[in-house]
């Protein structure tokens, strides 16, 4: 196993800033998840620790080794491709272990291998069969087995679930979190699926952009996102934003004279606009009386997920989504939603990052109250 530190590493391509001055450590033996849409630089990030892309600057050291100069084989790092890459020719057994043949491994000791690592798979009755004969499960174990039967320090995934179709990929999540929990092989996988991201990660780091715009556990990043755009990234349904703009004592008013959350303050100049966010599974359905704490919804769809129902519609005209469990009455006239002031979030509209409010408090509203 090893330790990966990434310092200030970016990467371009002509004019193109691919990777822009990212800093990440992986820690030994942990199961890192780099997350986010196509374009952003995960699998560049990938293929720079793996040395399958030259670092325009920056370094990449694997247990304070830089190795930014070694060439891929010597990193000690396995990679598992999104194409299986698998040679069709060659039997399972060949194929896993091909590699350890080309190194001068003797026969017997690769084959004692390669029965492990098929072993471990599920794959020893599979050895004699070509890839042609196998599933899309079937050949991505091959595909690890390739990788863990060279014992490296650290396996490399990108986005290698992308092509199964939805079954085989809750299969082999749950195939990889057990080789991981067995193992303890430092990873590092690339994806844009959220639900791989989640399930999988020990540290997830969404990036956008070429730069990281967040890391932390699955749990921090989803409840407590720093930016909008973790915030949008995560979820399904996403979360929603409504437009709202800082009044004299510092609250924020929604469709210019809603005030859905008194007790939250936020140290912000009157006038300033920002977005208050909730998660649809935050909102709960309250009458339509003219509370407070109550959000008119305007219903305009219902879709039937089976486990949930997805209600679609608008708050002060803008388009909301709220989740409710399977079997709860959807209600049949106008009603409203409310949603607890702790399951709130703020974000600025200029740059996007994440305002923390206060509680209210007299000291609080007297000094907005001034400044107004």
């Amino acid at each position: 196993m090893a330790s990966i530190n990434i310092r200030s590493v970016s990467k371009t391509y002509g004019k193109t800033l691919a990777v822009n001055g990212i800093d990440l450590h992986v820690e030994d033996g942990a199961f890192v998840v780099i997350l986010g849409p196509s374009g952003c630089g995960k699998s560049t990030l990938l293929r720079m620790i793996a040395g399958l892309e030259d670092i325009t600057s920056g370094e990449i050291a694997v247990d304070e080794k830089v190795v930014n100069d070694l060439q891929p084989a010597k990193r000690g790092c396995a990679m598992v491709f999104q194409n299986y890459a698998l040679y069709p020719h060659m039997t399972v057994a060949q194929n896993i272990g091909y590699a350890l043949k080309v190194s001068g491994i003797a026969r017997r000791d690769r084959d004692e291998r390669v029965a492990r690592i098929a072993s471990t798979l599920g794959l020893t009755h599979l050895l004699d069969r070509k890839p042609s004969q196998l599933s899309g499960g079937q050949r991505q174990r091959v595909a690890m087995g390739r990788a863990m039967v060279r014992s490296p320090g650290i396996f490399l995934f990108d986005e290698p679930l992308s092509n199964l179709d939805a079954q085989l990929r809750i299969q082999m999540r749950l195939e990889i979190k057990r080789l991981h929990r067995e193992l303890r092989t430092t990873s590092v996988f690339v994806t844009h699926d959220q639900v791989e991201a989640m399930t999988l990660a020990d540290k997830l780091v969404v990036m956008n952009g070429g730069r990281i715009e967040q890391a932390g556990s699955p749990s921090e990043v989803f409840r407590k996102p720093q930016s909008r755009f973790v915030a949008n990234f995560l979820g399904s349904p996403p979360m929603n934003f409504l437009p709202a703009t800082i009044d004299g004592s510092g609250r924020a008013v929604i469709g210019g004279n809603l005030v859905p959350w008194p007790q939250l303050v936020f140290d912000l100049p009157r006038g300033t606009r920002i977005e208050l966010a909730f998660r649809p599974g935050s909102a709960v359905v309250a009458p339509l009386d003219g509370a407070s704490a109550a959000l008119p919804f305007a219903l305009e769809l219902t879709e039937d997920l089976g486990t949930e129902h997805h209600l679609h519609g608008k708050v002060a005209g803008t388009a909301v989504a709220i989740t409710l469990p399977a079997g709860k009455n959807i209600p049949a006239t106008p009603f409203a939603i409310a949603i607890a002031s702790e399951d709130m979030h703020a974000f600025q509209v200029e740059g996007g990052q994440r305002v923390a409010p206060s509680r209210a408090t007299p000291e609080t509203i007297m000094k907005h109250g001034a400044a107004a």
